[in-house]
This record gives C-alpha cells, sequence and structure tokens, in this order.
C-alpha cells in the first residue's frame, strides 16, 4: 500500500515537474517547433513516467527511511511532537510568504527556489520547535502567570501574589537514588513534602536500564524504584506529575535535574552525596533524606545502657560490628568474643561523619569489672585512718 502511495505521489510530482521544465529543454535542443512533442499533455506524461520509474528504484529506500522516522516519532513525547508541529507550520508560512519574491523567476526557478526554501524554512522549523521546547513552554507559562496575576489585580487580590512566580519551590524533583530508597514515599504520605513531586522521564529510564541490568542487584533495585513510582501515583494523598521534557545536549541524569530545577525554581530531593556537594555549589536548595533520617536519630551522650547483636568483625584488633534499628553502626571493643550474641553495652561515645553517625561502645560487663576493682582498690585506703587510730 505504501509503495502505492509512494509512486501516486512521484507520479503527480513528474506530471507538474515536466509540464514546467521541458518545455525550456526542448528549446535548448531546438525541438520546440514539434507540435506533437512540445505540448502540456506529452510533458506531463513524459515526466510522470520518469518518476514513476524513479519511485520504482528508490521506494523500498524511502519506505526503510519511513519506517525510522515512525520508530523515532513514537519513542518522544507528546509536548516534543506538538512545538516540532508549530516550528513546521511557523517554518512553512515565513518560506511561503518569502517565496512571493522567486515566483516571477522565468524557467523552472519560479518553481525550485521556493520548494527548496519550503523544505529548509520548514526543517530549521522543526529543530528551533523541539530543541528549544523546554525554553517555549517556560514563556508561555510566564504570559499565562502574568495574565492570572493581573486579573486578580483587579479583583483586589494581587496581596497574596507571590512575586517570585507562582511554582517557587512547588516542585520537589526526585533523583534516582531517592526512589529506589523508598523512603520518600512515607514521608510525603505522612504530609511533611508540601507541593507536587516531578518524576522527569530520564529519571525514570534510568531505572528502566537499571531494572534491565545483567546484575540481579541492580536489577531488583531498579524494579524497586519502578514499583515505588507506581504505588505513589495511585495513592491520592500523594501528588505526583511525570515530566515528558529532555535535555539532549546533556547525557548525565544528575546534569539535567539540576537544569529542570533551576528552569522550575523547584528543590531536588535525593541521597546522594556528590549530588548534594554539586547542587549546593550551583545555588539549587536541595533535600536529603539520609540528613534528615541522622537528624531524627535520638541522641546517645557516653555512657548510656544499649543492647546490640554484633554480626560481623571490625577493621581493628578484636573489634565487632552492630548495627542499630535504625542502621546506624555500633563499633563494640572487644566484640569479636561475642559474635551473632545479644550483648549489653555501654555507649563511650559518638561521632557523625559524611556517611552517617557512628557509636562507639563497650561491653557492659566489662565497665562492670572495672568499677568493681576501682572499689576494691580503693578500700584499703579508706580504713588506714581506723588502723592508725587503734595503734595509737
Amino acid at each position: 500500500m505504501r509503495k502505492r502511495v509512494i509512486a501516486i505521489v512521484f507520479g503527480l510530482v513528474g506530471v507538474g515537474v515536466g509540464v514546467n521544465t521541458l518545455p525550456f529543454l526542448w528549446m535548448l535542443l531546438h525541438l520546440d517547433s514539434i507540435a506533437w512533442l512540445n505540448n502540456a499533455i506529452v510533458d506531463g506524461l513524459i515526466g510522470a513516467v520518469v518518476f514513476l520509474a524513479i519511485s520504482e528504484v528508490a521506494s523500498g529506500w524511502i519506505i526503510r527511511k519511513l519506517d525510522q522516522a515512525e520508530k523515532y516519532l513514537s519513542t518522544k513525547s507528546a509536548s516534543f511532537l506538538l512545538f516540532g508541529v508549530l516550528g513546521t507550520i511557523v517554518g512553512l508560512v515565513l518560506a511561503a510568504i518569502i517565496s512571493i519574491l522567486f515566483y516571477n523567476l522565468p524557467g523552472p526557478w519560479g518553481v525550485l527556489l521556493p520548494l527548496v526554501l519550503m523544505m529548509l524554512l520548514g526543517y530549521f522549523g522543526f529543530r528551533l520547535g523541539t530543541t528549544r521546547r523546554d525554553e517555549w513552554r517556560k514563556l508561555f507559562g510566564q504570559r499565562n502567570r502574568d495574565r492570572d496575576r493581573d486579573k486578580k489585580e483587579d479583583d483586589n487580590a494581587a496581596l497574596l501574589d507571590r512575586r517570585v512566580g507562582d511554582n517557587f519551590r512547588k516542585y520537589k524533583l526526585l533523583d534516582t537514588s531517592v526512589i529506589i530508597d523508598g523512603r520518600v514515599q512515607a514521608i510525603a504520605k505522612t504530609g511533611f513534602l508540601e507541593g507536587t513531586l516531578l518524576v522527569p522521564t530520564f529519571v525514570v529510564h534510568e531505572l528502566q536500564l537499571i531494572s534491565d541490568s545483567a546484575d540481579a542487584l541492580k536489577r531488583g533495585r531498579g524494579r524497586r524504584g519502578l514499583d515505588i513510582i507506581n504505588q505513589m501515583k495511585a495513592d491520592d494523598e500523594i501528588n505526583v506529575e511525570m515530566y515528558d521534557g529532555d535535555f539532549e545536549d546533556m547525557t548525565e541524569v544528575d546534569s539535567k535535574l539540576l537544569k529542570l530545577a533551576k528552569m522550575l525554581d523547584g528543590i531536588v530531593v535525593t541521597n546522594d552525596y556528590n549530588l548534594n556537594k554539586v547542587a549546593q555549589f550551583q545555588n539549587v536548595p536541595v533535600l536529603n533524606i539520609n540528613e534528615l533520617a541522622n537528624a531524627l536519630k535520638p541522641d546517645l551522650i557516653p555512657g548510656e545502657p544499649m543492647t546490640v547483636t554484633v554480626i560481623k568483625s571490625g577493621t581493628e584488633r578484636q573489634q565487632g560490628v552492630a548495627y542499630m534499628e535504625d542502621g546506624t553502626m555500633v563499633v563494640v571493643e572487644d566484640g569479636q568474643f561475642y559474635m551473632n550474641k545479644p550483648l549489653n553495652v555501654i555507649v563511650t561515645s559518638a561521632i557523625q561523619t559524611a556517611a552517617g553517625r557512628m557509636i562507639f561502645a563497650k561491653p557492659a560487663h566489662q565497665q562492670q569489672s572495672l568499677r568493681d576493682e576501682a572499689g576494691k582498690d580503693a578500700k584499703p585506703e579508706a580504713s588506714e585512718p581506723k588502723n592508725t587510730k587503734k595503734k595509737k
């Protein structure tokens, strides 16, 4: 079917080209005096036959290119296609206006130049519409906001408008690490994250690549992230939106996320320590779930007792490592002797690192033994004055 359509299109184009160009060819060959050759019907038939022959040769290549174009367009978002069509229409309109100057040119130039001009401006319009669609969207959105603000001022409600924009800090952009972590779902459900949770498509694409990984651990993490997105979208208490745009001039997902946050005046929600630092350098506000978890952990002071289970050896000699329920690492002195057993310990110190908090402790019975020995050593010293008094 497509091959037949291509042949019809080529035949119609051939008729037009033959009628408009062959008379000049006959004139150059001094054959314009032949009446049966130099007429519109014969010229149109000759052009149609030539272009039909070309379509037979090139139809296979054209069909393959059309299939590639369909696959390419099917992977693009609706906003990409919309701005691409609008840009193409604008380019064709400009080409049609400029082509008025070339219609009166002699020979085939009056047809070829407008055709070439429409192809070029149509292509440039499509490229401008698709590569700058984020800027166009923001421009149109700003105009709508200005129109709404003017209307509110007429209604004496301008005092409620925010000068920094309606979307200032409204969007919370989720990155891959915080989606896989999953705690953002519980935090959003409690209402502590105001505004809208925004999930860009390039983040979802990265999760899809992780879920297709050959590594079973990575594959499980990616599928967990996709499940969490679907659960948040299905939850009426969580406001989640998808962003279909992309930045084709960038390859890193983190760079795209920071640029989108700047455009939307939003906040990046992440667990990535490196992304947190880069965002601070670029003056992009960040909410770090790990920092929130560390802030909510109860403070443990030296001398406070607790019960842990040593599960592995430490880096130093005879050290053991245990973990609290919230994931805080506890380094127990002489903990290797109590592997996989509940152990009462006494906190000796605690430090805060970039990765989280670390607690150092000693077994409680060792502390008790030290106190008992100290008490025994102190008793003879206390009784010496009594013995001295008896001797006197």
